[in-house]
């Protein structure tokens, strides 16, 4: 028998940077990444990529983060 798919009514949060020549994009709440030619082919890319990440799974909406802001930090090492 065939699934229904669920259309997930939050969205989730996704970093998108270059590396290369391909575009990388990672989903923050969920541990899925993905790449593409193109922001466009990379972010369509990852939204399959979690398709088959749940297809298996019975899941609720992920809750998305709050605030996300993106700092530079600097370290030190021996």
């Amino acid at each position: 028998m065939k699934k229904s798919k669920t259309q997930l009514s939050s969205g989730l949060h996704a970093l998108l940077w270059k590396e290369g020549n391909l575009h990388v994009v990672k989903c923050l709440e969920i541990e899925v990444t993905s790449q593409g030619k193109t922001k466009k082919e990379a972010l369509s890319n990852l939204e399959e990529a979690l398709s088959l990440y749940f297809e298996d799974e019975s899941i609720t909406n992920p809750s998305p983060l709050k605030d996300v802001e993106l700092h530079t930090v600097s370290f030190a090492y021996a």
